[in-house]
C-alpha cells in the first residue's frame, strides 16, 4: 500500500502568478520548482509536511503530451485550469507495481523523471501511472531520491518545521475529490493501486498513512485540508480548487 499523499497537481497558466496568488489568498510559501527538461512543463512547489502542492505550467505542449502528468496538465488547462491529477508515495515503487500487474492492475511500468533547479542540482523520482489520469480517474505512484536540498534528511526536517506566512508550519491532512460514482471511482483505484475504500452515506473514504482521501457525489470544489497552528479556520477559492487551513489536531477529523 502507498504511504501517503505525495503531492497534489493544480494546473496554471503561469506558475509564478500563481503561487503569488496562493501566497497572499491562502499564506502558504512556493520554495522549490523548476524546469522539466525534455517534458516540455515546469513548476512551483510549496512544502506541507512531507508532501506539496505542485502548479504546473506547459511551455512545449506537444512534449507536455509525452507523459502521463503533462498531458494530465495539458487537458486540465483546455478545461480552464486547476486540479489535474495526485500522486502517492509508495517506497517499494519497483516491487509493488510488478505485483499489481500480476493481480490485474493496468498500471504503467516503473519510469525515472528528473528537473532541475535554478540552482542547477538535478531531483530525481521514480513513477508509475495508471492508463488515464485527471480528476475523475485513480492517481499515480511515485518515489523520490531521498538525497539532495529538497528530499534530503535535513531537508525533510526542516520542510516539517518549515512557517509558512499563514503563521506556522502546514501539512496536508485530506484530499477531497467530487466524483459523480464515487462507488465507481473507488472501485477503479482498488483495481490499480490496491486502495481500500470504505462506503460513508454518499461518500467512499480511504485512509493513505496519515492522510484521508474522500469521493464525494456533492457538487463541490476539489478541496485540500491543510493543518496548522491556526486559531480561526478559514477556507479559500483559488485557482478553481478550494483550500481548507484547519487546526491540525482536528482536520482530518472534520
Amino acid at each position: 500500500m502507498p504511504s501517503g499523499i505525495d503531492h497534489v497537481v493544480l494546473a496554471v497558466a503561469d506558475p509564478d502568478a500563481a503561487a503569488s496568488e496562493l501566497t497572499e489568498k491562502v499564506g502558504l510559501a512556493f520554495t522549490a520548482g523548476g524546469r522539466h527538461a525534455g517534458l516540455g512543463t515546469f513548476n512551483r512547489i510549496a512544502f506541507l509536511g512531507d508532501a506539496y502542492l505542485e502548479l504546473i505550467g506547459v511551455a512545449d505542449a506537444a512534449e507536455a503530451q509525452g507523459w502521463a502528468v503533462g498531458r494530465a496538465v495539458v487537458e486540465a488547462l483546455e478545461r480552464g485550469g486547476g486540479f489535474a491529477t495526485y500522486g502517492l508515495v509508495d517506497d517499494a515503487i519497483q516491487v509493488s507495481v510488478p505485483r499489481l500487474r500480476a493481480n490485474g492492475s493496468r498500471i504503467g511500468p516503473v519510469l525515472q523523471g528528473s528537473r532541475e533547479r535554478p540552482d542547477g542540482e538535478r531531483i530525481e523520482w521514480w513513477t508509475a501511472t495508471p492508463p488515464e489520469l485527471g480528476p475523475d480517474r485513480p492517481p499515480f505512484l511515485i518515489k523520490h531520491l531521498k538525497a539532495g536540498a529538497e528530499w534530503g534528511a535535513d531537508a525533510l526536517a526542516a520542510r516539517r518545521a518549515f512557517a509558512h506566512p499563514i503563521g506556522s508550519a502546514a501539512a496536508v491532512e485530506r484530499l477531497d475529490l467530487p466524483t459523480p460514482d464515487p462507488a465507481a471511482l473507488a472501485a477503479d483505484c482498488h483495481r490499480e493501486l490496491g486502495l481500500e475504500f470504505w462506503a460513508v452515506a454518499s461518500s467512499a473514504v480511504c485512509s493513505v498513512g496519515r492522510h484521508v482521501i474522500r469521493l464525494l457525489t456533492e457538487e463541490l470544489d476539489v478541496t485540500l485540508v491543510i493543518g496548522a497552528a491556526v486559531v480561526a479556520p478559514r477556507s479559500v477559492r483559488a485557482l478553481g480548487m478550494r483550500f481548507e487551513i484547519l487546526p491540525a489536531s482536528a482536520a482530518t477529523l472534520r
